[in-house]
């Protein structure tokens, strides 16, 4: 557990802040500030999750990977998480026409990621959070805030509570109401770019004698060209599915939202684009017609802070795709960069626009990587070039083991900035391709012609302590 010296100790004012959320990242927040000796208070507008069950918005499963991992083990929360994970060791990819094939996302054990549910996450959070003393407020939705007053006004029980404030923390989503108060004030640079397809979740259920269906340890995809399908294991057995289709009609004859739009031609999509699925979705017509459809996109702001009155933090000043798994893992980042930022200097203003230097970069590579990865997902992963470039990246790693590490582990089983996973991700990338370009397989790669290119392009890479 990270602590601090409480600042009645040393004869201060105890240091405060409000935190407008209790999500993922606003109930992570208050754990590790109060750990810290601050005096926490967390609004939210949903009820208690603990007494009237998760109410979220999305439900899509999340991918927890050593960034996430190494946050919530500052928060001493990482043990009760872990107990309702699963596994899962890599991409099993199920091609339209053959045979499914595991691709790993590591070496081997070592390097997994752990599909966790939303809301169970959000309730454990929640517990930490309370446990460390943050104090909780639910049903409180923020309406307004008078920046000049120092006053935050939420709507609970039928009334509006007029609430002061030192300081405001946003983790409330890629809705945000603090946001929009700030932008109020201040003038942060919004802009959402829409990714133009949408999602629908769905649901394998467990087998009649209580397991799995399919194979458990794995994100199962379904990569059809310029949509897909992926499922995630749940604990209990099932899996959440999610169907990625354009929302409109982009004219290349593929399905979309527009023209699957109800029971009968979701039944219709399945049978032809993926007809191992029918058997594992008993109610595909229910869930398609009783869910709705989730849109995608990318929100970028020039600034995530007014002064030392507010800061915005995880989908509340960075909001992504899904396609990396890493909106969770950047979110809980944040709480910890913001921390150490607040931990360094006592003058709010300047611990929030030291965060926003460090994490902003960061924050952009990743959301750019979360779109590229949407195009792995749904086209290249059953590609021959693909497969073959995967393959010499694998071996490129094993020769050159501080210097060749494939994208995907520097993002996901590292904690180096993500913006230089980006950057030596695109150099990766060239060599890989200019390597492979005409060739079929692997065995005619020249790899000790390659040694002294990698060694040229790559200095050794350490992880981030």
């Amino acid at each position: 557990m990270t602590t601090a010296t409480s600042a009645s100790s040393a004869g201060q004012r105890q240091r405060q802040a409000t935190i407008v959320g209790a999500g993922l990242a606003g109930a992570l927040m208050a754990t590790l500030l109060a750990q810290r000796g601050w005096k926490v208070d967390v609004y939210e507008s949903r009820g208690d999750p603990r007494v009237h069950g998760f109410a979220g918005g999305r439900s899509i499963n999340l991918a927890l990977a050593e960034r996430g991992l190494h946050a919530l083990r500052a928060a001493d929360a990482d043990r009760d998480v872990l107990a309702q994970a699963v596994m899962m060791r890599g991409r099993m990819v199920h091609p339209l026409e053959g045979t499914p094939q595991l691709q790993r996302y590591g070496r081997d054990d070592s390097e997994v990621i752990w599909s966790v549910s939303r809301g169970e996450l959000n309730i454990t959070l929640i517990n930490a959070a309370e446990a460390a003393g943050a104090g909780l407020h639910f049903d409180r939705r923020l309406e307004a805030v008078d920046f000049a007053a120092r006053r935050a006004f939420y709507r609970g029980d039928g009334e509006l509570h007029r609430v002061g404030f030192d300081t405001l923390i946003g983790c409330d989503g890629a809705g945000s109401t603090l946001r929009a108060q700030m932008q109020q004030h201040r003038d942060l640079g919004e802009r959402t770019e829409w990714l133009g397809h949408g999602y629908k979740e769905l649901e394998i259920p467990p087998a009649a004698d209580g397991d799995f269906r399919i194979e458990p340890n794995a994100l199962h995809i379904w990569p059809r060209g310029r949509y897909m399908c992926i499922a995630l294991p749940n604990d209990e057995r099932t899996f959440t599915v999610t169907l990625f289709m354009a929302m409109e009609d982009e004219g290349h004859g593929d399905p979309s939202f527009e023209t699957v739009v109800d029971a009968t031609g979701a039944r219709a999509l399945f049978a032809r684009d993926f007809a191992d699925t029918l058997p594992l979705i008993p109610e595909l017509e229910h869930d398609f017609e009783a869910n709705p459809i989730g849109s995608l996109g990318t929100l970028y702001l020039d600034r995530w802070h007014v002064g030392g009155d507010a800061v915005l933090i995880g989908d509340a000043a960075h909001a992504m795709v899904p396609f990396h798994g890493q909106g969770m893992n950047c979110a809980f980042e944040d709480c910890v960069a913001l921390a150490t930022q607040l931990d360094a200097s006592p003058d709010l203003a300047a611990a929030y626009a030291a965060f926003e230097a460090e994490r902003m970069p960061d924050a952009v590579a990743i959301q750019r990587m979360a779109l590229d990865n949407y195009i792995e997902m749904r086209d290249l992963v059953d590609d021959p070039d693909f497969l073959l470039q995967r393959e010499l990246e694998l071996a490129l790693q094993a020769r050159h083991p501080t210097r060749f590490i494939p994208h995907y582990a520097m993002v996901t089983f590292m904690r180096i900035p993500y913006s230089l996973a980006l950057e030596r991700g695109e150099v990766q990338r060239r060599i890989l391709e200019d390597a492979t370009r005409g060739l079929s397989t692997l065995e005619q790669v020249d790899l000790p012609a390659l040694d002294p290119v990698v060694e040229r392009a790559l200095p050794p890479l350490a992880d981030t302590p």
